[in-house]
């Protein structure tokens, strides 16, 4: 099991990475204070809670912990304030006190709405993150957490750092294929964002990871992490460098968003958007035509999308794009880079090169 240590001003918390890790639960939730007299409730989705959260119960009972269940339907349409009440219901009537601790056992979805319950029950109570997804090991550092309005992704959340992140490798085994691909988006970013040779790493592996080799597994997520890490480490509430990490997500989140998160994963929205932030900082910084070739071989290496197939109007793109929450004074606002491990905030992104590169990602 390999630890990394998210270290914040006025708190730190473990990343725990392995096989197995599920076992070691009750020794690392008392590790961390969390006593068998304290009440939990595992918080799943309909995809996850089957396949895991009765063993789960089970492992924790026979510690001597009581467990409760609330599940929400899979899907990033779920995460929304109607599930969230739902879950709140469930807390108050499992008896739920301000000494109780919630486990996120799921993917992004579970793990943003589940931590903005223990952010607002009863004013804020503990959690612990346990991601079943690759996506899930960037949403599940850093304590961002929130549900969606109709309008827009995350408008509707908080900073709330989890107690610890326990990540079992062995769930992705039982992903969709879709999933495991979708999951590489955020892994990839957070090479192209802060380390060519990580990038590298991951052109080199792309068969074993996709084949979901657990050593690998473990190494890229834990060498995505240490980027996060980093990042987190140094501004928990995105007031400056943080905002590189959304590299990708501008166009990410207006496909999303525009698409009623039905249409796409957010790992293909997100690869997309990748895909439209390198084309732009060709256009806006400069960059080398070498960095679009090289960023799209990589997620095509990973089967990811790197073109819209569905053609959306570039009015609603556009528009969703004005309601990034990194927008100032109504300029467009974008993550850019200038090469490969390296990227930059561009506030006031002229409204004519977006466009074009939204027509090139409509090409065929």
């Amino acid at each position: 099991m390999k630890t990394l240590t998210v270290s914040l001003e006025r708190t730190s918390y473990p990343i725990y990475i392995g096989s197995g890790t599920y076992q070691q639960l009750p020794a690392l939730l008392k590790k961390h204070g969390v006593s068998r007299d304290r009440t939990i409730m595992l918080v799943s989705d309909t995809h996850v809670g089957p396949l895991y959260a009765g063993k789960i119960q089970e492992i924790l009972q026979q510690a001597g912990y009581r467990v409760g269940l609330s599940l929400i339907p899979a899907g990033e349409e779920n995460k929304n304030l109607k599930e969230f009440e739902r879950v709140i219901g469930d807390c108050l009537r499992f008896g739920l006190t301000r000494r109780s601790v919630i486990l996120a056992l799921g993917g992004g979805v579970v793990g943003d709405l589940a931590g903005f319950v223990a952010a607002s029950y009863m004013r804020g109570i503990p959690f612990v993150q346990l991601p079943t997804s690759l996506l899930a090991h960037d949403s599940s550092v850093g304590g961002k957490v929130a549900v969606n309005h109709p309008l827009g992704k995350n408008y509707i959340g908080a900073f709330h750092q989890p107690l610890m992140v326990v990540f079992d490798v062995d769930t992705l085994k039982t992903l969709p294929q879709k999933e495991v691909v979708s999951g590489f988006a955020e892994v990839l970013k957070h090479g192209l964002i802060w380390d060519e040779s990580f990038v590298s790493w991951l052109e080199d592996r792309a068969g074993e990871l996709l084949g979901l080799e657990t050593e690998p597994l473990i190494e890229a997520i834990y060498r995505g992490c240490q980027v996060k890490t980093a990042v987190v480490s140094q501004d928990e509430r995105e007031a400056g460098i943080r905002a590189i990490l959304n590299y990708g997500h501008t166009i990410g989140h207006a496909l999303e968003a525009v698409s009623g998160y039905r249409t796409f994963t957010h790992g293909e929205a997100v690869a997309i958007g990748i895909a439209g932030a390198a084309r732009l900082s060709v256009k806006v910084v400069g960059a080398s035509p070498a960095l679009v070739e090289r960023t799209e071989a990589l997620l095509q290496a990973f089967s990811l999308p790197v073109r819209m197939e569905t053609t959306w109007p570039a009015e609603d793109l556009l528009e969703a794009m004005k309601r990034d929450k990194k927008v100032q004074s109504g300029e467009y606002t974008f993550v850019l880079s200038p090469q490969i491990g390296r990227v930059e905030l561009v506030r006031g992104v002229a409204e004519e090169p977006i466009r074009e590169v939204l027509k090139e990602l409509r090409r065929a």
